[in-house]
């Protein structure tokens, strides 16, 4: 959930000139029309699902034992807030001082939510037991950011597994753990081995918006826009609330990320220290796939990790949603032609143009950086183009391809191989049918050449290659010419729009 002030006419108390700022009674009559105007129109984003989740659970009206965890910026404190709101609760920020410097905090928080003096107690499950005993029925009880307890004190979750047995689990409270980091929720609290484990009754790794929610935060701007913002920031709430619809992608960029007073500059280097013991060494890895090596083996090498390590270090890069891993869909996932990209938008802007020019960043010298973004921006998009062009087939053609993804491979041609890639491959085993398609991040494309390119690639794939049944697709920002009685499917941005936007 996230809180956004649309566009509206208000002024600004850096706009209003100095006749303003020198008239004791204009600003505070100005300050106050601009707090009522953004009162009025903060509005909630998405995150439907999340909360109806969170009330589903809560209607049970039995014991509720949720995780609530995600990737940091997303908006999870949000939701809860939003959640909580009208009812009964504690909510609990930790932090990383210690079990006894958190359990005082709790018990003034504790006393704080109920209007009482606090109590003498200072040991977790007396405190709980309090709390419980005085918060009546069905308590709610919100501790966010919990790896930070675990963190200092592995034993909190064999505490809070006999709070949760002998005290919360009686009243019927609602209990939510939430955390920003990722491997340690899933290591203290959902993995098998965790004293929690068993006892949880529901949990939701919290996601990034999905395009169509993210164009909410810029109302009016242009799609082409809006598909440039989220190639680069993707759908976390936090990071759309630094860039302008007003401004373009290379203004907003500069602004916010390539400058040293940007609010995302230090973000990649603050989220790596957050998660990860080793961040120089996945930092490292991270800046040779940025610099287009997709193989294990020469990731490896360019990072300087030994091979026998490197394919740890890649599973937790991909747990965390950072890395992601892909094969040839007509392959399964132990295919040896398999690849590594940054999946993450922002890790994969960062790596792509930042961190090669870092030394002139941190002079404060943006001009090489900002050249390097305007000249290879439209191919950065064009990668991003495509996962939005395999979710439009999806919705337009519910379960007609039920394996949808890239294809690459080779073929001969006169005695050489020649490599070839093809951005959409859907195939179906039962109908036998088999999508073929092209995206282009471009404007006035020639359909028809991209087709007859198109098909001479999909000879190239092997997969039902006697009997299928093709269809042959091309996605682009628009079409310059499109060929007369062809079958194929042609989709520009305007279809995009209106069926995900």
């Amino acid at each position: 959930m996230v809180f956004r002030d649309v566009p509206c006419d208000v002024i600004r108390i850096d706009e209003m000139g100095s006749s303003a700022t020198q008239d004791p009674i204009i600003v505070p009559q100005v300050l106050n029309i601009r707090i009522t105007i953004l009162i009025i129109m903060f509005r909630f984003i998405d995150r439907e699902a999340e909360l109806s989740f969170l009330e589903e659970r809560y209607g049970s009206g039995e014991f509720e034992f949720l995780v609530l965890y995600g990737r940091r910026r997303v908006g999870k404190t949000e939701i809860l807030r939003r959640f909580v709101q009208g009812r009964p609760h504690l909510y609990y920020l930790a932090d990383k001082r210690g079990t006894e410097r958190n359990a005082l905090r709790l018990r003034r928080e504790m006393a704080a939510s109920l209007g009482v003096p606090e109590v003498a107690a200072t040991e977790l499950d007396e405190l709980f037991r309090w709390y419980a005993d005085s918060a009546g029925a069905r308590p709610v009880i919100v501790i966010d950011e919990f790896p930070y307890l675990v963190e200092r004190d592995d034993s909190v979750p064999s505490v809070l597994q006999l709070i949760i047995d002998t005290v919360l689990r009686e009243r019927r409270a609602m209990l939510v753990l939430c955390g920003s980091s990722i491997g340690m929720m899933e290591q203290s609290v959902l993995d098998a081995r965790s004293p929690l484990y068993g006892r949880k009754t529901g949990h939701w790794r919290v996601l990034p918006l999905a395009f169509k929610d993210m164009r909410r935060f810029f109302p009016g701007a242009p799609v082409v826009r809006c598909v440039e913002f989220h190639s680069i920031l993707g759908g976390v709430p936090h990071y759309l609330e630094k860039f302008s619809g007003e401004k373009g992608a290379v203004e907003n960029a500069e602004r916010e990320i390539l400058s040293r007073s940007g609010h995302l500059y230090e973000e990649i280097d603050f989220l790596l220290r957050e998660e990860l013991r080793e961040p120089d060494v996945y930092k490292a890895i991270l800046e040779a796939i940025g610099a287009g090596n997709g193989k294990a083996k020469d990731i490896a090498q360019v990072s300087r990790v030994p091979v026998h390590d490197i394919d740890k270090y890649l599973k937790v890069l991909m747990r965390l949603g950072i890395v992601a891993k892909s094969t040839p869909v007509t392959e399964g996932p132990r295919s040896k032609r398999s690849r590594y990209t940054l999946s993450d938008p922002l890790f994969g802007f960062w790596f792509t143009f930042c961190e090669p020019h870092r030394s002139e960043l941190e002079m404060g010298e943006t001009r090489k950086c900002r050249e390097s973004v305007e000249g290879q921006l439209p191919a950065f998009v064009g990668r991003s183009f495509e996962p939005l062009c395999r979710e439009f087939i999806g919705a337009r053609f519910p379960g007609r391809w039920p394996a949808l993804g890239p294809w690459w491979g080779a073929r001969r041609v006169g005695g050489k191989r020649i490599e070839v890639e093809l951005d959409i491959v859907g195939l179906n085993d039962e109908t036998h049918e088999a999508l073929f398609g092209e995206c282009k991040w471009s404007d006035r494309v020639d359909a028809g050449a991209v087709l007859a390119d198109l098909e001479r690639k999909a000879a190239s794939v092997e997969w039902g290659r006697s009997g299928r049944e093709e269809t042959f697709a091309v996605f682009a920002r628009s079409f310059r010419r499109r060929p007369a009685n062809s079958d194929a499917l042609l989709f520009d941005l305007k279809d995009i729009e209106r069926a995900i936007g």
